[in-house]
This record gives C-alpha cells, sequence and structure tokens, in this order.
C-alpha cells in the first residue's frame, strides 16, 4: 500500500496522462488526414475547393463548440469518464465516416469526430493539474502537442500509402477499431486524482471544494478575465494557418504550384507540423526559465506573420519554402506559452472552464480558415480539371496565404495587450 503522503511516481503519471494524450494523438491524425485525401474525396464526391474545406472543417464546428461544456464538465465530472466517452464515440463518427454514402454523411461524421475528440486536450491538462507538479505544467503541455502532431504525422506520408493501398474507407474502419480499443484502455487504467490509488495529489483544489456554481456562471466568470479573451482570439491566426495548411490546403497546394507527387507533398506538410510540435515544448520551457510569458507569446506571433505574409507575397523556391514553412510551424508553438499563460490568469478552480474557452481559439481557426482559403481559391480558379479535382494557379494560393497573414496580425496585435503572469498562478479572484 503506497504512503498517500507521497506523490505518484512519474511513470505512473505519465502513463494515466499517455492514455488521455492518446486521444488526442488520433484525434489529430482525424484533424488533419483529409489533407492526403483531398484528391479523392473530392473526386469522389464531386465538390470544389469550398465545399472540402467545409466538409474539413466539420470537425472543427463542433470541436469548438463543444470546448467550454468540456471544461465545465472537467472540472465537475472529471477526465476519466470524458476520455472514455469521447474515444468510443470518435470510434462510432469514423465508421459512419467511412460507410458515408454522399457529402451530407461524411459531414455528419466528421462533426461527431470533432465533437467527441473535443475532450481529449482539456482532459488532458486537467490531469496534468492533478497528477504533476505545478512547474511541470508547460512542459506536459509541450508534450501534450508533441503527442498531437505525432498524430498529424502519421495523417501524412502513412496515411497517404495506406490509402493508395487499400483505399480511404477500409483505412477509416481500422482507425475506427483502434479508437475503440483505446477506449476500453482509459477506463480501466485511468483515474482523475492521485488520490484513486493511495498517492497525494498535486491540485491545490480539491474536486467538489464548492466552488462550482452553473455553467454559464462559470463561463462568465472565466471570460471576465482579459487574458482569457486575448489567449483565446490570438492563437486563431497562428495555429489556424498550421491546420490550416498542413490540416488540409498544404498537399494540394505543393502538388499544384510544385509538381510534388502526394507523397513528398505530405512530406512536407509532416515536417511543418513537426516543426510545431518542437517549437511547443521548447517555447514553453523557455518561458518557464525566464519566468515570463508575454514576450515570447508575442515574438511567436511576429514571427507568424512575417512567414505567411512572405508565403502569400512571393512564390519562393521549393527550398526556400520549405525553410520558412519550418520557422512558421516552430514559432507557432508559442500555443503552448498560451495555455500556461491562460491557465496562471484565472484561480485554480477554473482552470478547466479557462483551458475549454482557450482551446476554441486554435480550433476557430481551422473551422474559420480551411474554408475560407478554399473559397479564395474557387474565387481565382480558372476552371481547370483533372481527374474530377480542381487545379488552381499558384497565385489562388498565394491569396489565401495573404488571408491567413491578416489573421495572424490581428494575432499579434492583440497578444500586445496581454497581462504578464510572472509564470504564477493567480490565487484570488
Amino acid at each position: 500500500m503506497p504512503d498517500k503522503k507521497s506523490f505518484p511516481p512519474a511513470a505512473l503519471a505519465w502513463s494515466v496522462w499517455g492514455l488521455g494524450a492518446l486521444l488526442y494523438l488520433i484525434g489529430f491524425y482525424q484533424r488533419v488526414a483529409p489533407a492526403v485525401m483531398a484528391d479523392r474525396l473530392m473526386a469522389e464526391f464531386a465538390i470544389s475547393g469550398a465545399a472540402l474545406g467545409n466538409l474539413s472543417a466539420f470537425y472543427f464546428y463542433s470541436y469548438v463548440v463543444m470546448q467550454i461544456p468540456t471544461g465545465v464538465l472537467a472540472d465537475r465530472w472529471g477526465a476519466r469518464k470524458l476520455l472514455t466517452a469521447g474515444a468510443a464515440l470518435a470510434a462510432a463518427g469514423t465508421v459512419l465516416f467511412a460507410f458515408s454514402a454522399d457529402v451530407g454523411w461524411a459531414s455528419f461524421g466528421r462533426l461527431l469526430i470533432g465533437g467527441s475528440v473535443a475532450v481529449a486536450f482539456v482532459s488532458m491538462l486537467k490531469l496534468a493539474t492533478h497528477w504533476f507538479a505545478p512547474q511541470q505544467f508547460a512542459l506536459a503541455s509541450g508534450m501534450a502537442l508533441f503527442v498531437g502532431i505525432c498524430g498529424g504525422v502519421f495523417g501524412g506520408v502513412p496515411l497517404r500509402m495506406l490509402v493508395e493501398a487499400f483505399g480511404w474507407r477500409p483505412v477509416m474502419l481500422v482507425s475506427a477499431g483502434v479508437t475503440a480499443l483505446l477506449a476500453v484502455a482509459i477506463w480501466l487504467r485511468v483515474r482523475n486524482d492521485p488520490a484513486d490509488r493511495g498517492y497525494a495529489s498535486h491540485h491545490p483544489v480539491a474536486e467538489g471544494g464548492g466552488h462550482h456554481g452553473s455553467v454559464l456562471q462559470g463561463v462568465l466568470q472565466v471570460l471576465s478575465y482579459r487574458n482569457v479573451w486575448i489567449l483565446l482570439i490570438s492563437p486563431i491566426g497562428v495555429a489556424g494557418a498550421v491546420l490550416t495548411f498542413g490540416g488540409l490546403w498544404g498537399v494540394p497546394y505543393l502538388r499544384q504550384a510544385y509538381g510534388l507527387d502526394a507523397g513528398s507533398a505530405a512530406a512536407i506538410t509532416s515536417a511543418l507540423l513537426v516543426a510545431w510540435a518542437l517549437g511547443g515544448p521548447l517555447m514553453g520551457t523557455w518561458s518557464q526559465r525566464i519566468g515570463r510569458r508575454k514576450p515570447l507569446h508575442v515574438a511567436g506571433c511576429a514571427v507568424a506573420l512575417v512567414c505567411w505574409g512572405l508565403l502569400g507575397l512571393v512564390h519562393l523556391p521549393l527550398p526556400a519554402l520549405v525553410a520558412v514553412l519550418l520557422v512558421a510551424g516552430f514559432a507557432a508553438g508559442n500555443l503552448i506559452i498560451g495555455f500556461a499563460f491562460n491557465k496562471e490568469s484565472v484561480p485554480p478552480h477554473l482552470a478547466g472552464t479557462a483551458s475549454g474557452v482557450c482551446n476554441m481559439g486554435p480550433l476557430m481557426g481551422g473551422m474559420l480558415l480551411q474554408p475560407a482559403v478554399g473559397w479564395v481559391l474557387d474565387r481565382h480558379w480558372t476552371g481547370v480539371l483533372e481527374g474530377g479535382v480542381r487545379i488552381y494557379p499558384p497565385e489562388a494560393f498565394q491569396a489565401g496565404f495573404l488571408l491567413i497573414a491578416a489573421c495572424i496580425a490581428l494575432s499579434l496585435a492583440l497578444s500586445l495587450f496581454s497581462q504578464e503572469t510572472g509564470c504564477k498562478q493567480r490565487v484570488s479572484p
């Protein structure tokens, strides 16, 4: 019987957190999967660029809507039930997507997937506040992004190879089976707090400690803090840019503007995601070391603006394009600073709700920018079709990148008005 005064061993803490991370990995894989299936989906469902963007964005519509309920439920019910239910529903949504006969059913499947995996990230943050020491929160947040992007990388070249070998529908069915198995593992292994295993908790406020009012009251409380508003809106441009390029339009752009094969294009979009995965934990660690959040958060927005503005103004040689994408991806790692920044800006009992609100930002970026860029592409389409797939000129994609840059400019402007927390948790209203 473990000593109740001791904190859980690292191996146990990371294994509990890791099962939640696996659902986030699957969610990220599902998030970017349409990129390597874009040609198949456009041809099979006979849809335009805007329609493809909308199909992909159905994932984000439900994901964003679920963030506030997820944050509130994480505070009230704990991560275990949310993660189990999320994995089970994600499996069902993937089956529906795999069997969809038309774009309507495919969209509904994407909607169900997005809404169900939406519980993963906030639940992981909730587990981190209980299973890890406070100074490890930024690291855990960064590792969360790293694990998720591993799913995004698998949704690149490996997924494209599987789709070419077996077809997208069978691959999605296997994905559903893996997700269903994860639901079982989460229920058997994950616990909301170390106290459920006989260890001391890192959380400063016990669950059920009397802080919970109505859902609306909790949301209004969180939104009364200025940093929460800023850290909700600022990722729309910066993280949304990565999700829009890496999650949908990057592969078509690289194939049509640079003549690359699907595998090479997917490898470059995966490299963008890997740079994002590296930037998250590194920037989070640097922020913790200097004891400040705002400078690196602002710097990430500024660098991202330069990168996407350059992509929108100049048709770069391929090596230069890859270099700019890597820098843009790394700069977007300021998202992880934002999560720690946001958590520190509210009292501990509002952490779950605040995380849910903050996590809406990057997903709103994908939700808004994926179809918006598709609309821009259709506006510049010259009528060329190949195998039922619309072919866009490079100038069309550049116009889409300028739209992204405009959103990042707003992100930068807002981040300048954030209030520094000094890497210290707010303890009073």
